[in-house]
C-alpha cells in the first residue's frame, strides 16, 4: 500500500508499520493534526483504487437532457457513454435508500396522483414509506419554474417515479455488464438533523445497498458535503472510495475557513487558510477523491491534492470552454449535466472515451 507523508510528520510516521490499515493511520494523523489542518498537504495511507484515467461523470444521470435522478436520465447517460453515473440519495421512513437530490419532495418538478403540482412545504422523505413515493411523478418540470428555465432542453416524460437506489444499480449493472461506475452522494445536512438518519445509520444503509447489488472493485464511491458520512463509510467499508465534496461560495460554504470553530460539515476538522489546506484535510481523513466546485479550484490546490495521492474531480461544469480549460489544467474528472458535451470536448482533446451501453 502506498504511503504518503509530509516532512513535518516524517519522524513520527517512520515509527509506524507499512502494514497499518488505512483507518489506523488516519486516526494517528487525525490525532497529530486535528482539530486544525494547516498549510502543507498531508495524505493518509489509503487503499489504492482502480480509478479511471479521466472520469467523465453524468450529473444526476444527465440532468440537462432528462429529468434528474430518474431512470430515463441514467438510461440516456449510459447511451451517450460516461465513466460514472453521479447520483444523490436520501432515506425513506421505512429505511429504503432512494435516489433524489433533496431531503424533501421538490415542488418545482413533482406532481401528485391527480397531476397537481406540489406546494411548499413538501413532505420530507423520512416521513414517507417507499410505497407512498409511487404516487408522485417527477418527469416534468413545472412550466415557468426554475428547472424549466435552467434546463430548456430537458425532455419531459410522463409517469416517471422516484427510483430506489437498488433499481438504479440494477439498471447500470445490466446495461453495462458490470463496467459502469457510480458516484453516490448522501444528501444529509448537519443543519437539518431531523430530516435524515444520523450519519452512521445513513452510511450503513447505503453500504448495505451497494453490497447487495454485488458491485465490486471500488466501482461505487460515496461522496458528500457532510464529511461525517464519509468517515462512517470508511469505518465499515474501507474498500469503497470516498469523495469529499467542497464549495466555498455564498450559496454554500461547507469549508468555513474563517470561522473560529470547525465547520459542522467537516467531521470536526478545522481547515486553515493556506491554499492547499482543503486537500490536506481530505487526504488526512482518508479520502480517495477531492471534488471541489470548479470555480473554487486553484492550480496550487490541484497540484497539492494530486501530490498527496488524491484524484480531483470538479463539479458541475456545463460550458464546453470551461471543460476544455479544466482538462488542460490537469483535473482527473468532470461532473456535468451534459455528458454529450463533455464527450465531444474529451474527444477533441484526444482523451480515451468511455464506451456507450
Amino acid at each position: 500500500m502506498k504511503r504518503l507523508m509530509s516532512c513535518r510528520f516524517s519522524e513520527i510516521l517512520d515509527l509506524c508499520s507499512m502494514a497499518l490499515h488505512r483507518s489506523v493511520l488516519s486516526v494517528l494523523l487525525a490525532a497529530l493534526m486535528f482539530p486544525t489542518i494547516g498549510g502543507s498537504a498531508v495524505a493518509a495511507d489509503k487503499m489504492v483504487f482502480d480509478l479511471p484515467a479521466f472520469d467523465a461523470q453524468g450529473h444526476r444521470g444527465a440532468r440537462g437532457l432528462r429529468p434528474e435522478n430518474s431512470l430515463p436520465a441514467f438510461d440516456v447517460a449510459l447511451s451517450i457513454g460516461v465513466t460514472t453515473l453521479e447520483l444523490d440519495t436520501v432515506v425513506t421512513k421505512d429505511s429504503v435508500v432512494v435516489v433524489h437530490h433533496d431531503r424533501r419532495l421538490y415542488a418545482d418538478r413533482t406532481r401528485d396522483e391527480s397531476g397537481k403540482w406540489l406546494e411548499e412545504p413538501t413532505p420530507a422523505f423520512n416521513s414517507l414509506n417507499f410505497d407512498e413515493l409511487a404516487g408522485y411523478d417527477i418527469g416534468t418540470a413545472k412550466p415557468g419554474g426554475k428547472v424549466a428555465k435552467r434546463f430548456p432542453d430537458q425532455e419531459s416524460q410522463e409517469a416517471v417515479r422516484i427510483p430506489a437506489l437498488a433499481e438504479v444499480l440494477k439498471l447500470g449493472e445490466e446495461r453495462s455488464g458490470g463496467k459502469i461506475r457510480y458516484n453516490i452522494e448522501t444528501k444529509i445536512s448537519p443543519l437539518a438533523p431531523g430530516e435524515t438518519p444520523d450519519p452512521a445509520i445513513f452510511a450503513r444503509l447505503l453500504v448495505e445497498t451497494i453490497q447487495a447489488a454485488g458491485i465490486d472493485g471500488g466501482r461505487a464511491a460515496v461522496q458528500s458535503f457532510d464529511w461525517r458520512t464519509l468517515v462512517e463509510v470508511q469505518k465499515i467499508a474501507p474498500e469503497i472510495p470516498t469523495v469529499y465534496l467542497t464549495a466555498e461560495q455564498r450559496w454554500l460554504d461547507n469549508v468555513a475557513r474563517s470561522g473560529g470553530a470547525p465547520s459542522p460539515w467537516t467531521a470536526g476538522t478545522k481547515i486553515g487558510d493556506a491554499d492547499d489546506a482543503v486537500p490536506a484535510a481530505v487526504a488526512a481523513l482518508g479520502g480517495a477523491v477531492w471534488s471541489p466546485y470548479h470555480k473554487d479550484l486553484s492550480d496550487t490546490a490541484l497540484k497539492a491534492a494530486q501530490s498527496a495521492g488524491l484524484k480531483v474531480v470538479v463539479w458541475t461544469v456545463n460550458n464546453p470552454a470551461d471543460m476544455a480549460a479544466l482538462i488542460d489544467r490537469g483535473v482527473d474528472g468532470i461532473i456535468t449535466d451534459y455528458p454529450d458535451r463533455l464527450r465531444k470536448v474529451a474527444a477533441d482533446k484526444g482523451l480515451d472515451l468511455p464506451p456507450s451501453f
